[in-house]
C-alpha cells in the first residue's frame, strides 16, 4: 500500500510538470506572434482553417471602411462652402439647391432597381443635388463594408451626372438618451460618432459629398422618447462636428432642430459653436395651417438672415398626396423658400415610401407632387 501511494503521487507530480511545460509553451508562442506583428505589420499570421473554412486572426483583415475610394471624378465638381448665410461655390457666385431624395440605398438594391438609371431619372427631373437617407438599421444588417460600396456607387455616378450629394444619417428620435421612434431608427451615440468618423475619412477631398446631414429629425415627441434639453442636443453636434473635422474641414454639416427637424427656434439664443455649418428643416403642411409664412418664419425662417438653410425633407402629404390638397401649399412654400434664400430637397424618388415622386419602377412615370416639383426644379413655379 505504501508503495503505490509513492508511485501515485508521483505520476500526479509528473503530469502536474508537464502542464506547467506547456503552459509555457502556450506563452511563448503567444509572445512571438505579438512580437511578428509588431516587427512585421503587414505579414498575417494563418492558421489552417477549419471545417467551415475559416481561419485564425480572421478578424485582423476585416475591410477599413475608412479607407478613402479611388474616384478619378472626385473633384468634377465646384467645391461648395458656406460664406456669411448663403453657399457658394469655387467663384464665390451663390448657390441655391434645389433636387430631391432617394430611398435608402439598401431597399434599392434589394429591390434590383439601384444603377445609374435612377439617378439620370433625378437628374432628368432638374435636380441639382440628391439625398441619400442611410438608416441605422440597413447600414449594420448589410454590414459598413458592404454599405459603402453602394454610397461610393452613388457618388460615382453623381459625379458623372454633375448632381452634389447630401449624406443624411436617417434617423429619428432622442439620440441623448437612444430612444428612437420605430426600430429601423435605432442607433447610439457610438455608432453614431463611427459612422460619421467613416463618412468623414472615405469621402474626404471628394466635392461631389457637400452635405453630412448629422441627424435625420430629432425628437422628443411630447415625452414619449425622454427629455433632452437644447444644450445638451447643442452639445451632441459640435462632437460630431469636431470629429468630422479632424479628418475633413470641406463637407457642411447640417444641423436639425427639434420636432421632427421643424423648430429652429433656440437658435435666436443658443446656436451651435462653430463656423461653416448649414441648418436643416422639414416643413411639412401638417406642421402648420395657412397662413403659412407668418409661421413658418418665427419657427425658422428667421436664422436665413444669419445662417445658411436646406428644407431637406417636405412633400405632398395632405389628402390624397395630390396636387388639389396641397397645392396652396406648394405654391406658398416654393416662393417663401424662393424669397428666403432657402435650398431645398423633395422627399422623396421612390413609388414605394411616401409622399412618392414616382408611381412605378418601370415607367418612373410621376406623380402629382413629382410633377409639381420637377416644374418648381425646372423654375416653372
Amino acid at each position: 500500500m505504501p508503495l503505490d501511494c509513492t508511485v501515485s503521487l508521483s505520476s500526479i507530480l509528473s503530469q502536474c510538470d508537464l502542464r506547467q511545460e506547456r503552459n509555457k509553451m502556450k506563452k511563448y508562442l503567444l509572445y512571438s506572434v505579438i512580437c511578428i506583428g509588431f516587427l512585421f505589420p503587414n505579414f498575417t499570421l494563418r492558421a489552417q482553417g477549419d471545417s467551415k473554412g475559416r481561419n485564425l486572426f480572421d478578424w485582423a483583415d476585416t475591410v477599413d471602411v475608412n479607407r478613402p475610394p479611388k474616384n478619378a471624378q472626385s473633384n468634377t465638381l465646384s467645391l461648395i462652402r458656406v460664406h456669411g448665410n448663403v453657399f457658394v461655390n469655387i467663384a464665390g457666385d451663390t448657390v441655391v439647391f434645389r433636387g430631391t431624395a432617394v430611398a435608402d440605398p439598401d431597399k434599392i438594391a434589394q429591390q434590383g432597381r439601384w444603377n445609374k438609371k435612377l439617378f439620370i431619372k433625378v437628374k432628368d427631373m432638374g435636380a441639382m443635388i440628391v439625398r441619400i437617407p442611410v438608416h441605422p438599421a440597413s447600414w449594420r444588417a448589410r454590414t459598413p463594408a458592404k454599405y459603402i460600396l453602394l454610397l461610393d456607387q452613388a457618388v460615382q455616378w453623381c459625379s458623372e451626372l454633375g448632381l452634389y450629394v447630401d449624406i443624411d444619417w436617417h434617423s429619428i428620435g432622442n439620440l441623448g438618451m437612444e430612444l428612437f421612434q420605430d426600430p429601423m431608427y435605432n442607433t447610439s451615440l457610438k455608432e453614431t460618432y463611427e459612422f460619421w468618423r467613416a463618412m468623414a475619412v472615405h469621402f474626404k477631398g471628394n466635392t461631389t459629398v457637400v452635405f453630412f446631414e448629422l441627424f435625420n429629425e430629432p425628437t422628443l415627441a411630447d415625452g414619449k422618447l425622454g427629455s433632452m434639453t437644447w444644450s445638451e442636443w447643442k452639445k451632441i453636434n459640435e462632437n460630431i462636428i469636431n470629429l468630422i473635422r479632424a479628418y475633413d474641414r470641406e463637407k457642411i454639416p447640417l444641423v436639425a432642430g427639434f420636432d421632427w427637424a421643424y423648430d429652429l427656434t433656440p437658435l435666436r439664443n443658443e446656436p451651435i459653436a462653430a463656423e461653416g455649418i448649414a441648418y436643416s428643416v422639414h416643413p411639412y403642411p401638417h406642421k402648420r395651417w395657412p397662413p403659412y409664412e407668418l409661421k413658418w418664419e418665427e419657427d425658422f425662417g428667421f436664422a436665413t438672415g444669419k445662417y445658411p438653410v436646406v428644407a431637406t425633407e417636405f412633400g405632398f402629404i395632405l389628402g390624397d398626396q395630390g396636387a388639389e390638397a396641397n397645392l396652396n401649399y406648394g405654391n406658398t412654400i416654393i416662393k417663401f423658400f424662393a424669397d428666403k434664400g432657402i435650398s431645398w430637397i423633395t422627399w422623396v424618388f421612390d413609388p414605394d415610401w411616401y409622399p412618392r415622386l414616382i408611381n412605378s419602377w418601370d415607367t418612373f412615370k410621376l406623380t402629382e407632387g413629382g410633377e409639381f416639383f420637377q416644374q418648381a426644379m425646372q423654375k416653372k413655379h
